[in-house]
């Protein structure tokens, strides 16, 4: 049993981690490719070096920012409204027990359960508030009511995972002439989501050769309209 209760949760947590997972990874990504989009542009276009680092930490800052508070909030939203709804369903359990078992028995016939079984597993889950409450969470409200989720934390990742991504295609014009620091940011950029696109293949067990280059096929695009935006304007 206490096997069982550690890895009921291990799970739990790992489905809190998840959307840290997403944040993470959207941040990144999302750091790259704004990041190497504007600075491509305004790179071609002012053909000012200065302009462009100073341009470059701004959206970093602004944006990291954005992003963090945006997660946060969302997030924090999410989390509020799967409590309320686990809390109405704990209300009605509480004041009509026998409809809930009777709703239950049904959504384990439409699984498919035999229906006496389905029968004897509502009853039995009825006898047991937390049970019931587990039960209906996962199969009418598709919750878990066990996974821990924090919006602080999302945000956090959110924030710092833009950062890094967004400094990957800026910190070359600190250093190198601009038209050697344009190909290589746009090359350092393309690599790092490369990079990124493989590391997810491990969570989502995709191919990591065709996670890489779907990121970075799909992710060029934003350094294509900058690119091109740039030079017409410039």
């Amino acid at each position: 049993m206490k096997h069982l209760n550690r890895l009921q949760l291990i799970h739990s947590r790992s489905l809190g981690w998840r959307n840290s997972l997403r944040d993470i990874i959207f941040g990144l990504e999302d750091g790259m490719v704004s990041t190497l989009g504007a600075l491509t542009g305004i790179a071609i276009g002012s053909q000012d070096r200065e302009m462009i680092v100073l341009a470059g930490l701004v959206i970093i800052a602004v944006e990291s920012v954005s992003m963090g508070i945006g997660s946060f909030m969302s997030s924090r939203s999410v989390i509020a409204i799967d409590k309320r709804r686990l809390s109405e369903e704990a209300m009605e359990i509480k004041y009509e027990t026998k409809k809930e078992i009777k709703e239950l028995n049904k959504m384990y016939i439409t699984e498919g359960w035999p229906k006496p079984l389905a029968k004897q597993m509502s009853q039995a889950a009825g006898r047991n508030s937390k049970i019931l409450l587990k039960e209906m969470a996962v199969r009418e409200l598709y919750l878990v009511p066990e996974k821990k989720d924090s919006a602080w934390r999302n945000g956090v990742f959110m924030f710092l995972s833009y950062v890094v991504g967004g400094l990957i295609p800026v910190l070359v014009y600190w250093f190198l002439p601009l038209q050697l620091a344009i190909t290589l940011s746009i090359i350092l950029t393309l690599i790092a989501l490369f990079i990124l696109g493989v590391a997810t293949s491990y969570f989502t067990k995709r191919g990591w050769w065709r996670s890489g280059w779907e990121m970075l096929l799909l992710a060029s695009l934003a350094a294509i309209v900058g690119y091109l935006v740039g030079n017409f304007l410039g």
